[in-house]
């Protein structure tokens, strides 16, 4: 008997910021990351995306070189330790379709999988904060003495996220055409192609605009744009300024 799946990005998709950037600044808080680093290498970056000049995703590449950087050679235990603490205070801070989304598919008996580049040690802990079939993270390796050596495997991107997919339709023998995906940016289009109810949380602009030159994948998806207490449900030729 074949599975039905919910497969869910996290960052962007179900929490409202990411879970990377969450850990950093707690890291910062307790000088395990010296806090100058935050105005030499990250500050200048943010407030150009803060005052919408510059791009997320360039502040989010910068923050996660410094991040993986910072982290080599610290215990794994202290980090998980803080990581948390990021739970604890952060973890509900989620969109409201979203976490509706994973109840519904709960309820239902669906599979239910977070797939996320953010680090596995923090998805860990979200999925377990959600109850959920299986995670997948990108993967931060740690040596005999279980400190992190600065190597990764990462899980942000459209061919890693692919990989992790076949693993887990395998594993689960999951039903394809009437299982769920859902994501924000072109790291999750090879999911959001691949099910039959794909579903677009706040896509952004790349994302919306691959949506567009895809005419199967436009025919089928869902466009969800949560704002305030707001929920709209968008079409694909929507005019985007």
């Amino acid at each position: 008997m074949k599975n039905i799946a919910a497969f869910f990005d996290i960052d962007g998709t179900i929490f409202r910021n990411s879970l990377m950037i969450e850990h950093f600044k707690k890291l910062n808080k307790y000088e395990v990351i010296d806090p100058s680093i935050w105005y030499t290498r990250v500050k200048k970056v943010y407030e150009e995306w803060e005052k919408r000049f510059g791009d997320f995703e360039l502040y989010l590449e910068t923050l996660a070189q410094v991040y993986i950087e910072e982290l080599k050679g610290v215990n794994k235990t202290y980090i998980e330790f803080i990581a948390s603490q990021v739970i604890n205070l952060n973890g509900d801070m989620v969109y409201k379709y979203s976490r509706d989304q994973i109840e519904w598919h709960k309820s239902q008996g669906h599979k239910v999988f977070f797939i996320s580049g953010s680090p596995d040690f923090l998805v860990a802990k979200m999925a377990e904060k959600y109850g959920i079939t299986e995670y997948k993270g990108t993967i931060y390796k740690v040596d005999e003495e279980n400190k992190f050596t600065g190597e990764i495997v990462r899980m942000w991107d459209s061919e890693s996220k692919q990989r992790v997919l076949n693993e887990l339709i395998a594993k689960y023998n999951v039903d394809l055409e009437n299982s769920y995906a859902y994501g924000d940016t072109t790291g999750d289009i090879s999911m959001l192609r691949m099910v039959g109810n794909p579903i677009a949380i706040n896509p952004n602009k790349p994302l919306f605009l691959a949506i567009r030159e895809d005419e199967e994948l436009s025919n089928k998806i869902s466009i969800i744009v949560e704002r305030k207490n707001i929920i709209y449900k968008l079409n694909p030729d929507v005019e985007i300024l």
